[in-house]
Parts: C-alpha cells; structure tokens; sequence
C-alpha cells in the first residue's frame, strides 16, 4: 500500500476528536508567519503558507486544539467559547426566525436585541441578542435554551480557510478553458490585484480587503472558466471575520445578484442560523460547493460541507493521490486539484497551492459550466467524473475527479 494511503487508512480509524479541535485548517503543517498586526484579522492569522505533510492524525488533532487556544486568548476581546466549545464572536446570540413569545422570554431574562436581519432573498430573517452582563456566551446559550427550548438558536460561530498559499512560483502558460458565463459567487477574503469580478462587496469590518486565500481561490475559479464571478469578503480586517452571520448575509446578497453557483472554501462547526440560509439558498436553485477541510480524516465532519445537498469536496495531488490532510464531511461528492496547482496571491503573484479549499472552486466552475449547458447538471458532473479508487463513489474521491487538468500552471 502507498505510504500516503497507508496513512489515511490508520487516520480513518482513529476516535472522533473534541467538537472544539476540528476548526483550523491545515494545523498540523509547519506555519511561516504572517506579516502584519494581529487587527489584520482571523483570516491572515491563519492564511499561511503549507510547507509538508508528514504530521500524524494525533498531531494534528493537537495542533488543531492548540490553534484554537491560542486565537481565544490573543483575540479575547472578540472571540470566545460558544457551549460546545466553539469560537464564537463574543457577547452575541443569533434567533433564527424568532417569534414574539420567544423574544419577549429573551427580554424578561436580560437578553438586549442589538439588531435585525431581515434577508429577503433567503425568506428568513436573524436577531441578535446581546448576552447579559456577567454571563459568558456558553452560559447564556444554555440559559436562552432553557427558557426558550424550541428556538433556533446559535452562537456566531467563525469559520476558517482551510488552504494554504505558499512562495511565489513561476506559472506556464496554458490553453485557456471554454468561458462559463453561468455566475458563480464566491464567500472568502477579497480578490486582490490581477482578479477582476463583476462585483465585490464586504460583510465584516474593514472589507472588503484584500487576501491571499480569496485571490487564489478566484484565481483558479476563473482559470477553470467562470467569466462572471461575484466575491463576498466575510473577513476584511475582522479579528471576528469569517462569522456564521457574515456568510448568511454573504448568501442573501449573492442569491439577490443572480448567482447560480456558490463556492466556499471556509470550515466551521454546524450552525442554525447558517443551515437554514443553506436550505433557503438551495430552494432556490442555487448549487453549493463547499471544501471539506484540512483537519484530517479523524476531525469531526466539517460545515458548510456536511450540510444537505451541498457538493462537499476533497482534494488530490498531481498524482492524483488523496491529499492526507483532507477532512472528512458527513459525504463526500466529488474530487480535485488540491495540491501541485498554482494560483494569484493579493499581490496578484503566481503562488503554489495546497488544501482542499482549492479544490472547491474548481468543482464550481464545473457545477457552472453543466448548468450553462442545459441538461440535468448533476448528470453531467457525474459523467465527466473520473471514477478512482474504488469502483462506484468511495470515502475518499466521492463519485470522481472533475477538473482534472485545472490549477496546473
């Protein structure tokens, strides 16, 4: 057996990990540091650069662990545990949809409203609910609970990339793919320079702005074709960016603009207020695609990937080997480049690339272009996949590999 599967068969048996370890991508890979202050954002503290792979399942587990611990204490002031452990944006609870007797329980137990949502093009809307003094944001969870049992309730539980761009690298010219004009929008940092999108708009403090993971992503999103892209920064200079709101309001204004597919490349536990703008989204014809992560195979399954009917996808090498790093999503869809590929970082530089985030947006260009073509789009997917490991979908390439020859520059 090759080394690389030889790993991931032991991982794939491990126990499930703490609900609080599966967050952080790539956590177990040596990490170079980022320039710039920590104000910079959640979204530069983890968009490094992924130099190896050799880490065991348990080191990554601990490492994850140990990526979380330190973010709650060096952004304290912004980020705390949600009741499971989660991080979350301090002091701030979400009702999806609440009905009058809910929030007047909410009032009478010292809960403060600090605003609503009303997301038209989801058909939901989403209060916030500021914690009352004293209490942290587990216990005030569990109080609101408690007094309101039937409520959809969620913390603003953050999201992280789960790729990594690396040094800067030399990129070969190659063909051009067939233009897709189908429009796709993409939720991660903004694209920076060599990235031109139809439209850009900002959903955290200080974005949009310009970011290494959102460049690449775009990068390879339209070298793989997509024409007509839509970019949401849910992270700008937000040390809380990347929060489950910031991606719901994300998916409102992209449904609004007319997207047909939408690529997020983003990890983060299950989530009320975001499961139901998924569900809303997909209502409406929308195909979600979304990367499984970089925790590995004994991380708990990863959201928004796990969520029903979204393309959850994992990533290879130019071997066309399963990444060992790859999480795991409760299924698993399709395959794609996710290592040996190259994209623009925000300097609009040539990068190396690696981790199942870059996979993703090529799966959405695919998801774009069997929908440009008229026919049963998944049909189409499905029949352009090719079939690896074993015979019929499997747990490590779903139903096959699209976008085979994409990101190789």
């Amino acid at each position: 057996m090759r080394p690389a599967l030889a790993l991931l068969t032991a991982c794939a048996v491990l126990i499930a990990v703490p609900v609080a370890a599966q967050l952080l991508p790539g956590v177990a890979l040596p990490q170079v540091p980022v320039a710039g202050p920590v104000t910079q954002g959640l979204e530069q503290t983890l968009d490094r650069p992924l130099e190896t792979i050799r880490e065991s399942a348990e080191q990554l587990v601990q490492a994850r662990t140990d990526r979380i611990d330190e973010l709650l204490r060096r952004q304290r002031e912004f980020v705390e545990p949600d009741a499971n452990g989660e991080p979350a944006v301090r002091g701030e609870l979400l009702l999806v949809d609440p009905d009058a007797a809910t929030l007047t329980a909410a009032r009478g137990a010292g809960f403060a409203e600090a605003g609503t949502d009303r997301l038209g093009s989801l058909g939901m809307s989403v209060t916030r609910l500021q914690v009352p003094r004293g209490l942290s944001l587990a216990e005030a969870q569990r109080r609101l609970l408690r007094i309101a049992p039937g409520a959809e309730l969620a913390a603003d539980n953050l999201h992280f990339q789960s790729g990594g761009v690396g040094l800067q690298a030399a990129a070969a010219s190659v063909g051009a793919s067939p233009i897709v004009a189908t429009p796709v929008g993409v939720i991660d940092g903004a694209p920076g320079k060599g990235e031109s999108v139809a439209a850009l708009r900002g959903f955290a403090k200080g974005a949009p702005l310009a970011s290494n993971h959102g460049s690449a992503v775009v990068s390879l999103l339209q070298g793989a074709g997509a024409a007509h892209v839509l970019a949401a920064d849910v992270y700008g200079s937000d040390p809380a960016g990347g929060s489950a709101l910031a991606i719901v309001r994300a998916l409102d204004w992209l449904a609004g603009a007319g997207a047909r597919v939408v690529s997020i490349s983003l990890v983060g536990p299950r989530n009320a207020a975001l499961a139901k703008a998924i569900e809303a989204v997909r209502g409406k014809g929308v195909v979600v695609v979304a990367a499984v992560g970089n925790d590995g195979p004994a991380a708990p399954p990863a959201y928004p990937a796990s969520y029903p009917g979204v393309l959850a996808v994992t990533g290879v090498d130019g071997r066309q080997r399963p990444l060992i790093e790859a999480g795991r999503a409760l299924h698993l869809d399709y395959a794609a480049p996710g290592a040996d590929i190259r994209g623009r970082n925000k300097a609009g530089k040539w990068a190396s690339l690696r981790g199942t985030s870059f996979a993703a947006p090529l799966v959405a260009a695919r998801a774009a272009a069997a929908l440009e073509s008229g026919g049963a789009w998944e049909v189409e997917l499905n029949r352009e996949a090719l079939d690896l490991g074993p015979k019929g979908p499997d747990a490590q390439f779903g139903r096959g590999l699209l976008c085979r020859g994409c990101g190789r520059r």
